[in-house]
């Protein structure tokens, strides 16, 4: 081979490189931190196809870094700090409680909520049209929806007069939602019972406080220690006969019995187009915070024949999903 012919052959070659290694080789792929509490797989899972869609290919123009907590609370501002350490250019928070964690952190590294509470309320950002710091994403507090909850858990329960609320002080959340509880429990002329579970050494301990109040269904609503102690509630709500709506449909396939809630694959699918909008520069404070636009409803006939409810054909009908 002569020398112009090598030369462009190796030309050929090294213009034939894809982007993302000559970027890699450059050191300049970006790494995103990915900071939850234990969150399921098919989450990261809808975050990564986000990416790939939007051209990213892992460990090739992009690198994800996950950290886990694994339930454990305590850990996440040590997983925030290894993220930081990093250098991560963007930090994607799983939860309310991962992004106070990573908040505490850094206040310069972008954080994207693939999923959260009560943005404003809870201090991450000033409003959800212009959150004005490093904090943006999506969350999942939306008007109206514990009424619709409520709604149909009275559908699949027509003599219910009195609910209970589960609900956690240190969620920042919560406070929002059990005002929201209240209120619709109120115009649908239904009774309150709130049971506060601040560890899940008191979840039997608020559960014998529900028996006693003669309540006849109640709401879990979002939380990661709630997530944790899973099969615990849904063994208490089985032992004690009662009916419950929670706030994942993950509940309702490990046995609970009804769920109505954001599509929360879709808003981790969604983080990562902010993901991409900051890494080409966009600055998080002038990202609105988004928040779902699909819902799905979750019915398990399984467990309703086992507290001897009979479902009417309306409620079925309106599932997405029916569990037998």
């Amino acid at each position: 081979m002569d020398r112009r012919a090598f030369i462009s052959k190796v030309g050929g070659s090294v213009l034939a490189l894809p982007v993302a290694v000559e970027a890699q080789q450059a050191g300049k792929v970006p790494r995103v931190g990915l900071l939850t509490a234990g969150v399921s797989q098919d989450r990261i899972d809808a975050f990564r196809e986000g990416l790939r869609q939007l051209g990213y290919l892992e460990d090739q123009n992009i690198v994800i870094e996950i950290r886990s907590s694994e339930g454990k609370s305590e850990r996440l501002p040590s997983l925030a700090t290894e993220l930081v350490k990093l250098n991560v250019s963007v930090i994607v928070a799983s939860s309310s409680d991962t992004t106070r964690a990573a908040q505490d952190i850094t206040k310069t590294i972008p954080i994207v909520m693939a999923l959260s509470g009560d943005p404003v309320g809870a201090g991450f950002a000033a409003s959800l049209a212009r959150p004005g710091g490093n904090i943006t994403g999506f969350t999942t507090l939306v008007a109206g929806l514990y009424t619709k909850r409520l709604q149909l858990m009275r559908e699949a329960v027509p003599k219910l007069r009195r609910v209970a609320a589960l609900w956690r002080r240190e969620n920042p959340s919560h406070r929002a939602i059990v005002k929201e509880i209240e209120e619709a429990a109120s115009s649908l002329g239904l009774q309150v019972h709130l049971a506060e579970v601040r560890n899940p050494g008191e979840l039997q301990q608020a559960f014998s406080a529900i028996t006693k109040a003669r309540v006849g269904a109640f709401l879990v609503p979002g939380d990661n220690m709630f997530d944790v102690v899973k099969g615990q509630l849904l063994d208490l709500a089985s032992r004690n006969q009662l009916p419950a709506m929670y706030a994942a449909k993950t509940y309702v396939e490990a046995g609970g019995l009804m769920s109505y809630a954001a599509d929360q694959n879709d808003l981790f699918h969604r983080a990562a187009g902010y993901v991409d909008r900051i890494l080409k520069g966009a600055k998080p404070g002038d990202l609105p915070i988004q928040q779902p636009t699909k819902f799905e409803f979750f019915i398990n006939l399984k467990t309703a024949n086992a507290l001897r409810l009979a479902f009417p054909r309306t409620l079925i009908l309106q599932a997405d999903k029916v569990i037998e």
